[in-house]
């Protein structure tokens, strides 16, 4: 049997090919006859898709990924996976790397490519970190998402509140009511 696995983290992720739809189809492509299919982050350890699938697959089946960070994100986690998987007797074919199995010159290779990966991801963490520290430098940096509405944006509804209800107001200008709650409360605290 040929099983595909595909895992998206973010909504964001579609305009980088890493969309379910892109991965799908990508496995369809290259013969996944089932596919598993989850919507979690990465660095979390439950993933109930993959823990079915990691039970279903036995000896002589194939398991195909479009990517090794759709598996995994770090050396030891894909390392312990893709052994686990090569000692059921599993082929794991990710399709940028190519199929990874129980002979030597695949145990080395998938040794060397774990490696870049975990590289890969701590210099994506290192520049995110890096970013973070120059911006928090700035007299103006706020942490977080910025606000939706400004602060005339925000002075504006409250004084429709005057003569409208939180309903009218917010079907006038889109601010919810639990905003326009939250902003009272901040006006009339004096934050």
């Amino acid at each position: 049997m040929i099983y595909g696995y595909a895992r998206v983290s973010t909504k964001g992720q579609a305009k980088d090919g890493n969309s379910l739809d892109a991965q799908k189809r990508q496995l369809r492509e290259n013969g996944a006859e089932e596919i598993f299919i989850e919507s979690f982050t990465g660095v979390k350890m439950e993933r109930p898709e993959l823990d079915k699938l990691l039970e279903r697959v036995q000896d002589r089946d194939t398991l195909i990924v479009t990517k090794l960070d759709r598996f995994a994100r770090s050396v030891s986690q894909a390392s312990n996976l893709i052994t686990m998987l090569i000692d059921k007797g599993v082929r794991v074919n990710v399709l940028n790397l190519g199929i990874l199995d129980n002979s030597s010159v695949s145990t080395l290779m998938r040794n060397i490519l774990l490696s870049f990966a975990q590289f890969e991801r701590d210099m994506i963490v290192e520049r995110t970190q890096e970013g973070k520290a120059i911006a928090r430098q700035r007299e103006d940096f706020r942490e977080g998402r910025p606000k939706k509405y400004g602060r005339k944006q925000i002075v504006h509804a409250l004084e429709l509140l005057e003569s409208h209800s939180y309903k009218q107001v917010e079907e006038i200008t889109g601010i919810s009511k639990s905003t326009m709650i939250r902003a009272k409360k901040e006006l009339n605290s004096g934050v």
